[in-house]
């Protein structure tokens, strides 16, 4: 179950039975890319810090950004980061380069 304070993150679920050890990539994937500072401390007491950059590595949904601040927080080698290496798409949803 997800704490109020972290729900407002996930507006397209229905909260209220939604286990978030049963989809950590969902969870901490959103959590990366939206969550604020109380949001980003819950996920690391209830996800394991190798869990945590587990889905770094391999969430391609994370924004550029995100996936470069996350990368530098948990050192993690950005060439590791699987939205850092694949182009971004650009306005017409083609692939593009960095």
């Amino acid at each position: 179950m997800l704490p109020p304070f972290v729900t407002p993150f996930f507006w397209d679920i229905k909260t209220k039975d939604f286990d978030p050890h049963s989809y950590p990539d969902y969870t901490i994937g959103r959590l990366l890319e939206y969550g604020n500072a109380q949001a980003i401390a819950w996920l690391r007491k209830t996800f394991s810090e190798s869990e945590i950059k587990r889905v770094l590595r391999t969430e391609r949904r994370l924004s550029r950004r995100s996936a470069n601040y996350w990368a530098t927080v948990f050192g993690v080698p950005k060439e590791e980061v699987r939205a850092l290496c694949e182009p971004a798409a650009g306005l017409d949803g083609q692939r593009t380069e960095p």
